[in-house]
């Protein structure tokens, strides 16, 4: 089992950048794949990015690739979101999740850990 906590969420104005990170205890990081996801009030989950074991391969939704960067630090359990050039429409609350699963990455369901979520509002 690994336990999943985000922070640096926070309020911030249009085109501001902030980094959400995520610290994993119980099992190593090492182990998974990890994700970002978000939630905005009356809408679905939806992907925003995700990286693989090692670091070496990733994985973003359209609408922020190119102002997000998922990365991983596995030697201190930690996992990233630098969020640049951010949008009212990025307002969500941001979740991390861990799979093993290898493939599928930007379905929720495949994901078997997930945070408690830090909430991310952007102002006009």
């Amino acid at each position: 089992q690994v336990q999943l906590v985000e922070s640096g969420g926070g309020l911030v104005q249009a085109g501001d950048s902030l980094r959400l990170s995520c610290v994993g205890s119980g099992r190593t990081l090492s182990s998974y794949v990890m994700g970002w996801f978000r939630q905005a009030p009356g809408k679905e989950r939806e992907f925003v990015a995700a990286v693989s074991w090692n670091g070496g391969r990733t994985s973003y939704a359209d609408s922020v690739k190119g102002r997000f960067t998922i990365s991983r630090d596995n030697a201190k359990s930690m996992v990233y979101l630098q969020m640049n050039g951010l949008k009212p429409e990025d307002t969500a609350a941001y979740y991390c999740a861990a799979t093993i699963v290898p493939d599928s990455w930007a379905q929720s369901g495949v994901y078997a850990h997930w945070g408690q979520g830090t909430q991310v509002t952007v102002s006009s």
